[in-house]
């Protein structure tokens, strides 16, 4: 990862958003601009250089894992030590007008507090608008293939999914058969908690798994994903669970086309220039069609990537246009609430000519 140029990158945009340095609270985007994957720290991001602090569990660590800045390691909290470090360096008169911007979505009311306590007079905090996580909506090459290489790990957990599949099994059972086989193949981590949802549970859009028995006759949503070298992965697939002959069966496959056909008529429009609500309206437009919209409740999609939930919204409203290096999902879904509900997600990185799709597990309608 060229930490070193995305760092140059968030230091060009400080002056034109008014702050003289920001401080960078939310550990994906640390990760994201030096490199550190421990649980405390503050990157301290100015004109003229970085400095990472942190607390004397993270020394080594710190020391080997950060890139392109000076550590601070202190037997202090790590924010008390950010606090008094610019004190230190910026007296009463020279902090005159100086602003400090703050990640406001990241940092507790308390902790704003509790820093400003320890600044001089005169330094100004200020509500920093959400550079880092702009900047993490474009991958570079590198991070596209730790996400190819996620989501194929990821994909393989469906294939187990089917394996052990069938009426009577716990929802928990299943979701524990996918994640002992994603820390076998390697993940650090799920992405989110397992969500395997069936019968009337199915219709709640996260219903992460129960207890409950799988029943014959119903969908079961399986919605999963796993962390491979900080990235995520996530996909749905949508399974019916018993015989498809019967009338239920029949109107469940209907409706299960219908989400297919949506899903792959957002694909079908993504590519550089398009804006996020045109793809979550080309889904909107197939199941309205359909007689379904009104059953279709979230957004059609989001980016991918440090974080299982970042940066792009694909919803209506959403003004802003796709560009080469976005990851994102695209996954409608309809929700009879009592009865049963679908969903079908895959992972898409936009290119030059349109977009790849990334997960390639199969999408027509499985009845086990």
């Amino acid at each position: 990862m060229d930490f070193l140029a995305r760092q140059k990158k968030l230091r060009e945009q400080l002056a034109p958003s008014r702050l003289d340095a920001l401080l960078v609270s939310h550990l994906p985007n640390i990760r994201y601009l030096c490199g550190f994957t421990g649980s405390t720290g503050f990157l301290l991001v100015g004109e003229t250089g970085n400095v990472f602090f942190s607390d004397a569990r993270y020394t080594r660590q710190a020391h080997e894992e950060v890139k392109g800045s000076k550590v601070v390691i202190s037997r202090k909290a790590a924010l008390t030590s950010v606090g008094e470090w610019i004190q230190a360096r910026r007296k009463k008169k020279r902090s005159m007008g100086w602003t400090l911007g703050i990640e406001a979505e990241h940092l507790t009311l308390a902790d704003r507090k509790r820093l400003a306590d320890l600044l001089p007079s005169g330094l100004r905090l200020r509500n920093a608008p959400a550079l880092v996580e702009r900047a993490r909506m474009v991958k570079d090459k590198n991070e596209l293939d730790l996400i190819r290489a996620a989501v194929q790990l990821g994909a393989s957990l469906f294939d187990r999914a089917l394996e052990v599949l069938r009426a009577g099994i716990k929802e928990t059972e299943v979701a524990a058969e996918m994640e002992y086989a994603a820390r076998r193949a390697g993940a650090e981590a799920m992405s989110f908690p397992t969500i395997v949802a069936s019968g009337a549970r199915s219709a709640f859009p996260h219903g992460r798994a129960t207890p409950q028995p799988v029943a014959a006759g119903g969908f079961v949503v399986c919605d999963f994903g796993v962390i491979l070298a900080s990235y995520c992965s996530d996909q749905t697939r949508t399974v019916w669970v018993g015989a498809s002959s019967n009338a239920n069966g029949k109107e469940a496959r209907q409706a299960y086309e219908s989400v297919r056909e949506a899903q792959e008529a957002a694909i079908a429009v993504v590519r550089p220039s398009v804006s996020f609500a045109e793809v979550d309206a080309a889904a909107r437009k197939v199941l309205r069609k359909a007689g379904l919209g009104r059953y279709f409740t979230h957004s059609t999609g989001h980016g991918v990537g440090l974080e299982i939930h970042e940066l792009p919204r694909i919803a209506a409203g959403q003004k802003e246009t796709l560009a080469p290096g976005m990851v994102i999902t695209i996954e409608p879904g309809i929700y009879f609430p009592g009865k049963w509900g679908v969903r079908i997600e895959d992972m898409v990185a936009v290119n030059e000519n349109g977009c790849e799709v990334l997960t390639p597990t199969r999408k027509d309608f499985l009845a086990v």
